[in-house]
């Protein structure tokens, strides 16, 4: 199974290039981001993912191991494809990954090939794997993760929801740093 690819790119496509690592050459599907980032005759490297069906073989390129990594979780999720997998990577992860942790479904909605049923699919599935993520939008950047974890676990407690918590944290203030502090502040402004 091919895991790894180095080689140049001799032609670009839409959904994809054609890599040359030796003499032979392999059409490897990538999402926009990195297509963006590629030309044709770069010399580039990529984790791959080998995607085999009855009717089908494809390849699925990355320049970040860490990307492979989350690849393999979406398409493990009933209902998500290659093509779904890759339009959620071409999302903003860091918008994604908090409209799980809240279940935003509309945000989540709004990526290409996702509709209702699907978003709540994937809030179901990843919600678990990724639910040490903290909203990552946050302006405050003094707040430490640990510190925001605990309030966010507090509140959760006191009965909150999720995207309510995440809705005001986003406009915390740049001196409130503590964790009480930031339990106080969501109460009297949610």
């Amino acid at each position: 199974m091919i895991a790894y690819l180095k080689g140049e790119v001799i032609r670009k496509s839409d959904n994809g290039v054609i890599l040359l690592p030796e003499n032979i050459g392999y059409f490897v599907h990538l999402n926009t981001k990195t297509l963006q980032q590629i030309n044709q005759s770069d010399q580039i490297k990529l984790f791959i993912h080998n995607h085999h069906r009855e009717d089908n073989q494809a390849l699925y390129g990355f320049l970040e191991a860490e990307e492979l990594d989350f690849f393999g979780i979406l398409i493990n999720i009933s209902g998500i494809g290659p093509k779904v997998a890759l339009e959620i990577l071409n999302a903003d992860l860091n918008r994604f990954k908090n409209a799980v942790v809240t279940e935003d479904e509309t945000t989540i909605c709004k990526i290409p090939g996702i509709g209702k049923k699907t978003a709540k699919r994937i809030i179901l599935e990843l919600k678990d794997k990724i639910s040490h993520l903290t909203p990552t939008s946050l302006p405050n950047t003094n707040i430490e993760e640990d510190t925001l974890n605990e309030a966010l676990q507090a509140l959760i407690q006191l009965g909150y929801k999720r995207h309510e918590i995440s809705h005001s944290l986003n406009k915390i203030p740049e001196n409130i740093t503590e964790t009480e502090d930031i339990i106080t502040y969501f109460i009297k402004h949610s």
